[in-house]
């Protein structure tokens, strides 16, 4: 690593073109209209930013089932006006999860925090939960049950669902993402006891592949508990484990342990990344190589046999590659780090998982980092169990269908013939609390309550236990899903009863737990939201034979060099999709490619190239994507990282019923996903086209909104081995030259500074483990009510964030060298820097505002008194962070 390397933040500012010189340090460019529209921001973009009515439905839910006011002097003992109580609880969203503590005010959820007694999801929260608690505020929700289109009593909605659930002559089946409440299965176990119904689920990111790996290795169909805190090499193949996967909130604590440097510690974990898509993974990655989807057979084979030659296994055959220096090197980590070693792959074919599972046995991963004795169950669909399902449905089969909170019209690749099969089905049930595409062609929508009107259970993975508990009274007319299910099955009680029976009979047996009585095991759980019941990881060894997976892969696998491949994959704002309605989350730029309000078609620059397609500052073009006969109109992003003969596309857009907020921005990537033998892939390596088609689009990316006009100590970096003889190595100390000679910047200042009698706070990051996620972006946004302003006002580079995570990326091309500046825009190195407010000691924004609307506080702290600004912007004009 050079001491002098060029950081850049996009292709833009790397190539310096005039565009991009135009407007690169103003804050106020000339108001630039999207394609069609006259100038002005259209009525349509108001009405999908002032989608969420939050004061009205606030006040709806003040209403309390009593009979007579009580004065407010009277309040209720739990309530102090202007004090927050809090509640933990868990956050539930499709097959998501989180343990969390909710922030009420006057019995109004606020604030989402981690739960830091929970051990799995580790404290922390992601963007999805953060900026759940609005989607509560969606006043687009069902305000009620609704039979055949019209609205309905929920006497009248039971017998409905009652009588033609006993009178089915078909299947009755019930659709689910993957359900890891113990609880919730039971209400499911009644309908299916009582109706002889079968129960399906399946995920939007499917686990399928490893899930029957380990069925085939094992002898269950689980995914394991993968311990990333404990790995000291990790080796991912197109696994965004930081990014996409279950619990990534606690997976990205535990990765994060494994790279602080502190207390006396000078070593960290080293991650190997081979994938196609830039991904939050990739970018953290030590080492990454942009590798076709069809490589990946090939590169794992290969790792296999430098692996075994190092610890006596068995050679397979496999493709050899012209370019293995990196592979070759994560070998030798994998075998020194012995027992502390992970590789993990999304692999949805089987053979690529058994030869994942084949490698940590070989590098003795099993009762280490990974425990097969702990299933993590928020992932566990069945793709070919739906894929079943659906053609049963298409031949008319099915006589009824409930679909419990998901919706696979959308977010399945068989959507569209699942949604023409539906016309077969007779009863066609659906619980969503607000409209889809799913709920579009049922005749029976029983809402249910959101998450933070619940009561449920959970336990995410074996042994380790939460609780849900409602922050407020039920907005609207709905009913608990699992309250319906009980209904339907003639069940005694309510469903809060059933949980507190399955605890008491199920839980609280397993705990020891010393406390005598059951009642006080209940509290004591509700209080911390959490019960754990931890056990020693065990050591099981498959029972695959290593050599038949080998030679499986060798026949099968090999590199193709000439056809184009798309690799799906759900970025880190939008996710799946579920709650693309909301829009903090549209608003919130994708960590990767800093983009809002959109999906777009990623490729690598030499890609977007070769095709002729011109880009500019935040200025683009659509391509038509053809995938085996499909077809979607896609605008292209030329992203540093992209393998090349790969493109990418996010999932979670294209929606046709989401609501005003997210309805007809981009497309839908689950259509393109392809289905073979029953099985989801997300990665497609024949049939994909790409044709440009000279239509211009922009999209609104904030990447380049800020720069900092020749300052070349923002980003401050070195690597491990400097740092292990200098802990200050990498660190820039400037000297302000004076009459009197050099002397530091705090000795120098044009202020008289502050006295700080008390406490002086400030904010630190450890910058070594920050993953770059922005969960900070918008738990600041929420915190602070921060408004969004649309993709227009971005493109205008007004966003109103209040911290933003910069990416940067680097090379040690010297300026001028455009030869090998292109060869680094193909696979750069990626930092990330969170910018938020300094709390300045002499912070030029107090110094400036002509009505002394921002002031220090006796405690460091920029204080801002609001209803005296005036607008100025002066702060932001002489802020240098800005």
């Amino acid at each position: 690593m050079k001491e002098k390397k060029k950081y850049w933040k996009g292709l833009e500012q790397l190539n310096n073109k005039a565009d991009f010189q135009k407007y690169a340090n103003k804050e106020f460019p000339e108001y630039l209209p999207l394609a069609g529209e006259e100038g002005d921001p259209s009525r349509r973009d108001f009405l999908k930013l002032m989608g969420f009515g939050i004061a009205a439905v606030s006040l709806a839910a003040c209403e309390t089932p009593i009979r007579k006011a009580i004065p407010y002097v009277k309040k209720p003992t739990a309530v102090d006006p202007s004090i927050p109580n809090y509640y933990a609880s868990s956050y539930i969203s499709g097959n998501d999860y989180c343990s969390v503590l909710v922030k009420t005010r006057e019995g109004r959820p606020i604030k989402l925090e981690g739960n830091k007694l929970s051990t799995i999801s580790g404290g922390g929260t992601s963007p999805q939960v953060e900026s759940s608690v609005l989607s509560l505020y969606d006043q687009q929700r069902f305000e009620g049950p609704k039979v055949n289109g019209a609205s309905a009593t929920w006497s009248e909605l039971d017998e409905f669902v009652k009588s033609g659930l006993a009178t089915q002559s078909g299947k009755v089946t019930i659709v689910s993402n993957s359900v890891a409440s113990p609880s919730t299965l039971k209400t499911i176990g009644l309908l299916t006891e009582k109706y002889g119904a079968s129960h399906v689920s399946y995920d939007q990111l499917t686990f399928s592949g490893m899930l029957n790996a380990y069925n085939k290795a094992f002898g269950k169909r689980i995914m394991p508990f993968h311990d990333f805190g404990k790995a000291k090499t990790i080796v991912s193949f197109g696994a965004d484990f930081l990014g996409t996967w279950p619990n990534k909130t606690g997976i990205s604590k535990a990765f994060g342990a494994g790279r602080k440097l502190s207390s006396g510690k000078t070593d960290m974990s080293r991650l190997y990344a081979f994938e196609s898509n830039l991904s939050l993974t990739g970018a953290n990655a030590d080492y990454r190589v942009a590798i076709k989807p069809s490589a990946e057979g090939v590169y794992l084979s290969n790792l296999y046999n430098a692996v075994a030659s190092k610890v006596g296994g068995e050679q397979i055959s496999a493709q050899s590659l012209s370019e293995s220096k990196i592979l070759l090197k994560a070998a030798n980590d994998l075998v020194s780090t012995k027992g502390a070693s992970l590789v993990v792959s999304s692999s949805s074919d089987v053979n690529i998982q058994l030869l994942v599972i084949a490698i940590n046995q070989l590098v003795g991963s099993y009762g280490t980092t990974i425990d097969t004795s702990k299933a993590v169950n928020l992932r566990k669909g069945d793709d070919k169990a739906f894929s079943e399902f659906v053609s049963s449905a298409s031949v008319g089969n099915v006589g009824a269908v409930i679909f419990y909170n998901c919706n696979p019209v959308y977010d399945h690749p068989l959507g569209a013939q699942l949604a023409s099969s539906l016309s077969k089905v007779e009863l066609k049930i659906a619980t969503s609390d607000r409209p889809d595409e799913t709920t579009e062609v049922v005749n029976v929508i029983a809402p249910d309550y959101h998450f933070l009107e619940s009561w449920n259970d959970f336990e995410p993975v074996t042994g380790f236990y939460s609780l849900s508990q409602p922050a407020i009274k039920n907005i609207f007319n709905s009913r608990q899903a699992q309250d319906s299910f009980m209904t339907w099955s003639d069940a005694e009680g309510n469903y809060y009863d059933l949980i507190q029976a399955t605890w008491e009979a199920e839980v609280f047996p397993k705990t020891g737990s010393s406390l005598t009585t059951f009642g006080s095991f209940w509290d004591k759980c509700l209080h911390d939201g959490v019960c754990e019941i931890k056990g020693e990881a065990v050591a099981e060894v498959p029972s695959v034979m290593v050599a038949s997976v080998g030679s499986a892969l060798s026949s099968t696998y090999s590199i193709k060099d000439d056809s184009l491949e798309l690799a799906i994959y759900q970025n880190n704002s939008i996710a799946d999709g579920v709650q693309a309605n909301n829009p903090w989350l549209q608003e919130m730029p994708d960590p990767i490619t800093k983009a809002t309000w959109d999906n777009y078609l990623t490729a690598s620059p030499k890609q977007v190239e070769e095709w002729g397609i011109e880009i500019g500052d935040m200025s683009t073009q659509t391509v038509t994507l053809s995938v085996n006969g499909k077809e979607v109109e896609i605008a292209v992003l030329p992203q540093p990282g992209q393998a090349y003969g790969t493109v990418g596309l996010a999932v979670g857009y294209g929606r046709t019923k989401a609501g005003k907020v997210a309805d007809g921005i981009g497309a839908n990537a689950y259509s393109l996903a392809s289905v073979a033998g029953g099985v989801v892939s997300l990665s497609i390596s024949d049939g994909v086209n790409v044709t440009p088609t000279g239509n211009g689009y922009r999209i609104a990316q904030t990447q380049t909104h800020e720069t900092y006009m020749g300052r070349e100590t923002v980003i401050q970096e070195t690597i491990l081995k400097k740092y292990q003889k200098d802990p200050q190595a990498g660190r820039n100390f400037p000297m302000i030259a004076t009459s009197e000679g050099f002397k530091k910047p705090y000795a120098i200042s044009l202020w008289q500074g502050h006295e700080y009698p008390n406490h002086h706070w400030g904010m630190m990051i450890d910058l070594n483990s920050c993953t770059g996620c922005g969960s900070c972006t918008i738990a600041c946004q929420t915190e602070n009510n921060i408004p969004v302003v649309g993709k227009q006002e971005v493109l205008n580079r007004r966003e109103m964030h209040w911290i933003r995570i910069d990416r940067y990326y680097s090379s040690d091309a010297e300026d001028g060298d455009l030869q090998a500046m292109e060869k680094a825009a193909e696979n750069p190195e990626v930092t990330f820097q969170p910018m938020m407010c300094q709390q300045c000691n002499n912070a030029p924004c107090e110094t400036v505002c002509p009505v002394a609307a921002t002031t220090h506080s006796s405690e460091g702290l920029n204080q801002m008194t609001y209803n005296r600004c005036i607008g100025t912007r002066y702060c932001a004009n002489n802020c240098p962070y800005k």
